[in-house]
């Protein structure tokens, strides 16, 4: 199942706190859950540079259970919202009788 991830800032962190070491083995443990399949797509959002993923998961709570793997979640630095994602299906409207 597609899942949208959508980083979401966690109050009182302050940017001093994300060295180039960690975000060194951030940018290797996203690349490992790319390589595995579980994030398909990566993005940062234009107007506040936080990360947009889209995983492949079975189920919310496995969504959760891999970005928790990430370095900056594990830390405290950095948490998901995770929204699972069903295909659109309003075309049928367009077929309908």
């Amino acid at each position: 199942m597609k899942m949208l991830a959508l980083e979401k800032a966690v109050p009182g962190v302050a940017d001093d706190r994300l060295t180039s070491d960690l975000l060194q083995s951030e940018a290797r443990k996203a690349w490992q859950l790319h390589m595995s399949g579980v994030i398909r797509e990566m993005y940062f959002s234009a107007d506040k540079h936080e990360a947009v993923l889209v995983l492949e998961s079975n189920t919310v709570e496995d969504a959760q259970w891999s970005l928790s793997e990430l370095p900056l979640v594990r830390a405290g630095l950095i948490a998901f919202d995770v929204v699972p994602l069903t295909p659109y299906d309003g075309f049928a409207r367009l077929f309908r009788s």
